[in-house]
C-alpha cells in the first residue's frame, strides 16, 4: 500500500468520492449529510491523501485544519473492493499521525448513525475515539455522530 497527497483529479479517485457522497446522501437527510464532493476537497486547509497498490485506488481519506490545535477527518473511504484489508486503519493512522506532525491536540470526525456507518464507527472506536458534542460548525442531529481523539 502507498499513500499519495493529492489525486482529486484521477477520474478514480473522483468516482470514489461520488460514491461517498451517494451512499452517505442516500443514508442520511440531506441537511445533515456533510460528506464533501472532489472541488470541496480541494482547499488550503485540507489535505487529501489516496491509497494505492500499484494502479488499484484502495481508498481515500483527508484532514481539514479546523484551528492551530484541532483536525477535522474528511472523506474516509474505502474502495468496495478493498473492504476489510486494513484501508481504513491505514488511512485513519496516517491522517492521525500527520495531525501530530502538525501539533495538533485533538482530532475529531462526523460521521453517521445509519448502518452503513457501523463498521467505521466500530474502527473510529478502536482507535480511541470518543463521541463529544458538535463542532466546527456542524449542527447536532440524530443523524451525525460526533467523535474525537485527544493525541
Amino acid at each position: 500500500m502507498e499513500l499519495r497527497e493529492g489525486g482529486l483529479g484521477d477520474a478514480r479517485v473522483r468516482a470514489l468520492i461520488e460514491l461517498h457522497l451517494a451512499e452517505a446522501r442516500g443514508s442520511t437527510p440531506a441537511d445533515n449529510a456533510h460528506a464533501l464532493g472532489a472541488a470541496a476537497l480541494d482547499r488550503p486547509d485540507i489535505s487529501f491523501w489516496a491509497m494505492w497498490e500499484g494502479e488499484a485506488l484502495l481508498g481515500i481519506g483527508a484532514l481539514r485544519a479546523l484551528d492551530a490545535g484541532h483536525g477535522d477527518l474528511k472523506s474516509m473511504r474505502t474502495a468496495p473492493a478493498h473492504l476489510r484489508r486494513g484501508v481504513g486503519r491505514a488511512m485513519l493512522a496516517h491522517l492521525i499521525a500527520l495531525a501530530r506532525s502538525r501539533g495538533y491536540t485533538r482530532v475529531s470526525l462526523e460521521t453517521g448513525t445509519a448502518p452503513m456507518f457501523d463498521a467505521a464507527n466500530r474502527m473510529y472506536e478502536a482507535a480511541g475515539f470518543v463521541d463529544c458534542a458538535a463542532y466546527g460548525g456542524y449542527p447536532a442531529s440524530p443523524h451525525n455522530r460526533f467523535m474525537t481523539l485527544e493525541l
